[in-house]
């Protein structure tokens, strides 16, 4: 059950889990039926013994002990089942200013990036990174652009970064319609999404992650565009430089046998990280690697930190205290006194 917020006195007031606030009531019920249940067994006992005898038969066995047990252990109880509801009141306002950069990320959803030479899939791979890039993520606005033949917008600027996983769990070579690299245009496509951002102030930056094959031979042009605007581009190259033959899935995903020539031979995907680096120098940026299956997009988040700042948003937000004791201390204090009274009449005792 969620939350309920209310104001009361001008004062903003929040229950955390209402469900124990509704069955307060239940436990003063309880201590009332405990309380008539000791007030009905006094009745009884003063129905057995003649009321001349009765003080000197039953010392103290009068009503008023049951009926006040009964009475503290439902207010006890009742105050301890607010106390579990997680009252807060706000107390207090408090300007939240979010601030980040705007970043694109490009990724290469060509059928190169298929190859197992990284472990599941160059693609699985490079989604796995990126889905934990987004979760250190705080305050920047982030795109998602992906390409083959060509590129398309995938996912819009947004600092929802739940929504862009969503988006990301997406991306499949499968799915492409034209296949080939074409950087060019992934890198085109991530200013346009940069520039119409409308928020000038912040760095703006790229993140291509791909085998580097473009098949175009334009894209150190379109990154020395995008660093004349003022965005930096970086890169994280995927897969070996060794060669790894491309596979091919049907719809399911199911390995149907690998790319081939016009000759016969199988296709071998390189990963090009002389052009990469290059790319990224014209852009401006760094090429990011890492070591054994870590592609390296992590790598990225120190280089954020040093790029600017500009304010997303800022706005006023109630601060909430927590004021459970307000009620879980009197709870105890009445608990305590309804264990300390003891249960049943006390008998007479003798004197020596």
């Amino acid at each position: 059950m969620t939350g309920i917020q209310t104001t009361l006195l001008g004062q903003h007031l929040r229950i955390v889990t209402p469900l124990f606030l509704w069955i307060a009531p239940l436990a003063l019920a309880a201590g009332a039926f405990a309380a008539v249940r000791a007030w009905q067994r006094q009745r009884k006992l003063a129905a057995l013994v003649p009321g001349a005898r009765f003080g000197q038969v039953l010392r103290g066995a009068g009503a008023a002990q049951g009926v006040a047990r009964g009475s503290l252990l439902g207010i006890g109880l009742c105050l301890l089942l607010m106390a579990a509801a997680g009252p807060q009141c706000g107390e207090r306002t408090e300007v939240v200013k979010r601030t980040g950069i705007d970043l694109v990320i490009g990724i290469d959803a060509s059928n190169s990036m298929l190859a197992r030479d990284v472990k599941p899939s160059r693609i699985e791979r490079a989604k796995l990174e990126v889905t934990a890039l987004l979760e250190r993520l705080a305050g920047d606005r982030v795109g998602i652009v992906v390409f083959a033949g060509e590129a398309f917008i995938q996912c819009p600027l947004t600092t929802d970064y739940a929504a862009a996983r969503l988006f990301l769990r997406a991306v499949e070579p499968v799915s492409m319609a034209t296949q080939g690299t074409a950087i060019a245009d992934a890198l085109y496509q991530s200013k346009e999404v940069l520039e119409g951002g409308g928020r000038g102030d912040a760095a703006k930056a790229v993140l291509l992650i791909t085998d580097g094959e473009d098949q175009r031979g334009d894209a150190l042009e379109s990154a020395s565009a995008l660093a004349d605007a003022g965005i930096r581009v970086f890169a994280v190259p995927v897969g070996g430089t060794e060669g790894e033959p491309i596979p091919l899935l049907d719809r399911l995903g199911n390995l149907t046998g690998y790319k081939k020539d016009k000759d016969g031979r199988t296709v071998l995907t390189r990963t090009d990280v002389a052009g990469l680096r290059e790319l990224t120098a014209r852009g401006n940026g760094l090429l990011l690697q890492g070591s054994g299956s870590d592609l390296g997009v992590l790598k990225f988040l120190p280089e954020l930190e040093k790029m600017q700042k500009g304010e997303i948003e800022a706005r006023l937000s109630v601060q909430y205290d927590d004021k459970y004791a307000w009620f879980a201390w009197p709870a105890f204090a009445l608990l305590c006194a309804a264990a300390a009274l003891g249960e049943g009449p006390l008998l007479r005792r003798r004197s020596a």
